[in-house]
């Protein structure tokens, strides 16, 4: 059983995973065995991450990279081939979101969250999928998100992008199925991270912020997730366990979704 679950050999690349949601994801391939590659946009960012990698005892190679740039996508993954090997898991993580009313958010701004959020899965799943072929199978493991079955105030541009992941999802899982290819999504639910923070700070008089009440009161865990929570089904996506598991998301919300809400 230990075997099914292990990643020993594998090469995983997880993008965004600086801190966070991704950087948990990379803590917990890495302790199954696997070699983590992970991607930022600023060097003092990756240098940063490398340290907590390396006080985690985890040797994380960083590369710099925008994975909106299709070039320095290519080249990123050409170069972790050559240093790590063809990469065998691909986590899809890097994202933003803008809490911006639809009708006051720009143009830009709307097609800035698309860029990252679903642009780029796009581009990194097409450049690791012919390897993946070569080698005659991988893992692709795109985090979505509850906004890629619901809607909610000030997210519009967020949730149209991860509807759009969650439908990427399906189609890679679709396309690529026969070369042994799974593709699959993590869909966490609210989960406390520096992303959050602003929808659980204190308020001035000490009480708890609005939002955050209204998610512990929607959430039959009663609680916000952690990063944590998502490393087993991280690991469950990556490994063997999950080699007839394609085009699922897997929503790790503490039931939200399921939940209809307490009678007032």
């Amino acid at each position: 059983m230990q075997d099914l679950f292990s990643l020993k050999g594998k090469v995983a690349l997880v993008t965004g995973a600086a801190y966070g949601i991704g950087f948990a994801v990379a803590e917990a391939l890495a302790k199954a065995g696997a070699a983590i590659a992970f991607n930022c946009r600023s060097r003092e960012h990756m240098n940063t991450a490398l340290a907590e990698y390396a006080k985690k005892g985890i040797s994380a190679k960083g590369y710099l990279c925008d994975v909106t740039d299709e070039e320095q996508v290519k080249n990123m993954v050409e170069d972790i081939a050559k240093t790590l090997g063809t990469i065998d898991i691909l986590v899809n993580n890097a994202g933003i979101i803008k809490r911006i009313p639809m009708v006051e958010m720009t143009a830009e701004e709307f097609r800035e969250v698309v860029d990252i959020d679903l642009n780029a899965p796009f581009l990194v799943s097409k450049a690791v999928i012919p390897g993946m072929i070569q080698k005659g199978g991988g893992k692709i493991i795109n985090i979505c998100s509850m906004m890629s079955e619901l809607g909610r105030e000030t997210v519009s541009a967020y949730a149209a992008a991860k509807g759009g992941l969650k439908m990427l999802t399906k189609n890679i899982a679709s396309e690529y199925g026969e070369y042994n290819i799974q593709c699959n999504g993590i869909g966490p639910g609210y989960i406390a991270t520096p992303q959050t923070a602003p929808l659980r700070e204190r308020q001035a008089d000490g009480s708890r912020h609005p939002f955050d009440k209204f998610i512990i009161g929607k959430t039959p865990a009663a609680r916000w997730g952690t990063p944590e929570d998502l490393m087993g089904p991280a690991v469950f996506l990556a490994s063997a366990a999950s080699d007839f598991v394609n085009g699922h998301i897997l929503y790790v919300d503490g039931g939200i979704l399921a939940y209809i809400g307490k009678q007032p």
